[in-house]
């Protein structure tokens, strides 16, 4: 590490001894730089306010052998400098009270910069992390108070169901100078408080963070929006000393149930609707996944194509409406973080993971510096070029060669089957890089080995995994054992370092041992490759001949075969349990996007016998409805309007009290309940 210090115009601003004893009107101020993957690429000055670099510094730090102020963004990697994910003290120096200043950080690559923790008398008071190139991160010099903390982060699902518990998680810090060792945090729903936790036995100096989970769940009952807000108080016994920082919120929204419409495939062979084929892009689909915004109605199909250039994705806006539309879009970087790949997955946050078939993703017969990848599904940032090198990736990881299925837990957190190494491993991004950057060293990996998972030799069939939400089993298909085998994601425990790998830092990457795994199914498989769960029903697919085959995972049922809708569709892969309950399936061999409609005979046709009727028509602020009778009680209800859009959905668990359109625009709109024959109404004021 070489570091310089440059001659100042004031003698205050020269660095002082470990233990500075500064002047009248002035704080002792240090400076803490927490390099990434790449130390050797970070420089950075100290300067007064308004100063850019190299005027007036008062400190220059990082590799100022090899790099200077026009170093910024240039992709370049000179050897020297500060280590690799090491924290480097700087300073203290005796700096004006209330004044600003300037740091000038640089990133010579343009990928990823050092966090830099600004700390006066001891105590925290700036804390800057952004992406490459250069920037310029400003502070005030303060005294900061003794107690106070803030809530910095909350990965809590922005997108719940009615039925389904949730789980508050974030993230708090501590920005007083006093160490905190207890504190009560305070989660407040609808407006209201809800919930209430005590932290006690703790030691969380000043600057740093504590991850929390309130074990309290909610379940939500509710369709529709929520505000979440949660805060810290009781910190060490006492009140908090800056309250205008404590709270963060989020707005989350709350889906319908997804009704089990299994019954009713399994009484007559169903119906199956080509919804899109080559002609929309598809290209060897081998998984889809619908997004959990309602609101966007979108399903996302991913393309294994080719390993050169990488797979991609169709996006059906709509999907199998008369006003269904697609995008097609691929990656600037697909050929590595997307390449061949073999499943989708979405997170309840709105960001989605995908996993790449390949042994070594960068294509040079090296080291398989391979795995899963972390994406943004928003347009602005999904699949655009401009943002380097690395294509609109937001994260990706290195230990899972010929990844065969993907699914998610929590946030970020998703669990993938390991083709290369037979095993299960969990994946916690955490918090991601950002588009473009490559940081990737606060990730938490576990690898769940033993199982023996056999994939197609082949490399062409999945592998997929399914996870259960409501109680915290993984369900895998071993595809070259033909079986299906499910493991207790809370049982086990750390025994050492990973066994594959790694090929980079990581907060973690630990082997389990000890966790709990068994077979669920051994018979009426030839080809299992695809899987999902619909109620207590798990569904696998069937490449050699087109079956789903359903069996019963009610605890304690022996998990039996309960029977096969035959889709008569050789070549399937990834299926797919949709918001309203229908199944879809992707199949490689024909290039076709399918949903299974239940034959108008039978199943969901004995309910539409019942008429629907809805009441007052026309109507004003609030709609009623009967016909439900007979129907599961996570059916769902929606409100189309004249153009084909849904415009309001609903469950009849909520239908007592009516529906409230007051909302909705006037004008005629078609009232259609999973089950029922669609209604007429309009909406006059």
């Amino acid at each position: 590490m070489r570091l310089n210090h440059y001659a100042l115009l004031a003698a205050t601003f020269l660095p002082a001894a470990a233990s500075a004893q500064c002047p009248a009107g002035e704080l002792e101020v240090t400076i803490d730089v927490l390099t990434d993957d790449y130390g050797n690429e970070t420089y950075w000055q100290l300067v007064p306010f308004g100063n850019t670099c190299g005027q007036s510094p008062i400190f220059i730090g990082g590799n100022t052998g090899a790099l200077n102020c026009n170093s910024g963004g240039g992709q370049t990697s000179p050897a020297g400098g500060y280590a690799s994910n090491t924290t480097i003290s700087t300073g203290p120096w005796c700096l004006t009270e209330g004044a600003q200043y300037n740091i000038v950080s640089i990133d010579s690559y343009g990928d990823g910069q050092a966090t830099f923790r600004v700390y006066a008398e001891g105590g925290s008071i700036a804390e800057f992390n952004q992406a490459g190139g250069l920037h310029i991160f400003t502070f005030t010099v303060l005294e900061p108070v003794p107690i106070d903390m803030s809530v910095t982060a909350l990965t809590t699902p922005l997108f719940n169901r009615i039925g389904m518990p949730t789980a508050f998680t974030g993230t708090v810090r501590n920005i007083g100078s006093e160490t905190v060792t207890d504190f009560t945090l305070n989660v407040s729903l609808y407006g209201a408080l809800s919930f209430t936790q005590d932290f006690t036995g703790l030691s969380i100096p000043s600057g740093n963070r504590y991850e929390f989970t309130v074990n309290g769940p909610w379940t939500p009952s509710v369709l529709g929006a929520a505000e979440l807000s949660i805060w810290a108080t009781n910190i060490n016994g006492q009140s908090d000393g800056q309250p205008a920082n404590d709270a963060m919120g989020a707005a989350l929204w709350v889906n319908a149930a997804i009704p089990d419409l299994v019954p009713d495939y399994l009484a007559l062979p169903p119906t199956m609707t080509v919804v899109a084929d080559d002609d929309e892009d598809l290209l060897v689909p081998r998984d889809l996944a619908f997004h959990p915004d309602p609101a966007r109605d979108e399903l996302w199909v991913i393309n294994k194509d080719v390993e050169n250039s990488g797979g991609s994705t169709v996006r059906f806006f709509e999907p199998g409406q008369p006003t269904q539309t697609q995008l097609w879009q691929r990656d600037p970087n697909a050929w590595h973080f997307m390449s061949l790949p073999t499943g989708i997955a979405f997170g309840d946050n709105g960001d989605f993971s995908t996993c790449p078939g390949v042994y070594d993703a960068n294509h040079n017969g090296g080291a398989p510096f391979t795995g899963i990848t972390l994406w943004s599904s928003d347009p602005a940032i999904y699949a655009q070029n401009i943002f380097g090198g690395l294509g609109s990736h937001l994260d990706m990881l290195h230990v899972t060669p010929h990844s065969q299925g993907i699914a998610h837990e929590r946030w970020n957190r998703y669990w993938v089957v390991d083709g290369y190494n037979h095993d299960v491993v969990m994946h916690d991004f955490r918090t991601d890089h950002g588009p473009g950057n490559d940081y990737h060293g606060d990730a938490l990996i576990r690898r769940y080995a033993g199982i023996d998972i056999q994939r197609d030799p082949n490399d062409h069939i999945v592998s997929h995994c399914e996870f259960d939400k409501r109680n915290g089993w993984l369900y895998v298909v071993d595809h070259g054992n033909q079986r299906v085998v499910r493991l207790n994601t809370q049982t086990g425990t750390v025994s050492g370092p990973g066994s594959f790998g790694p090929y980079e830092s990581y907060v973690e990457y630990s082997q389990m041992s000890g966790h709990i795994w068994e077979t669920v199914a051994t018979t009426g498989l030839v080809q299992p490759a695809g899987i999902a769960i619909s109620g207590d029903h798990l569904l696998v697919s069937d490449h050699a001949n087109g079956d789903i085959v359903v069996y019963d995972i009610t605890e304690g049922s022996g998990f039996p075969v309960v029977g096969t809708i035959q889709t008569n569709s050789p070549g399937i892969m990834g299926i797919e349990v949709g918001p309203d309950g229908h199944l879809w399936f992707v199949n490689a061999t024909t290039h076709q996007l399918v949903r299974i409609d239940a034959d108008e005979n039978v199943g969901i046709a004995h309910a539409l016998s019942t008429p629907l009727s809805v009441f007052p028509n026309p109507a004003n602020d609030r709609l009623f409805i009967s016909g439900a009778a007979g129907l599961q009680p996570n059916a769902v209800v929606h409100v189309i309007d004249a153009t084909g859009r849904i415009a309001l959905t609903s469950s009849i668990a909520l239908l007592r009290d009516g529906i409230d359109i007051a909302g909705l625009a006037p004008g005629a709109y078609t009232v259609s309940m999973t089950g029922r024959k669609a209604a007429s109404v309009v909406i006059a004021r």
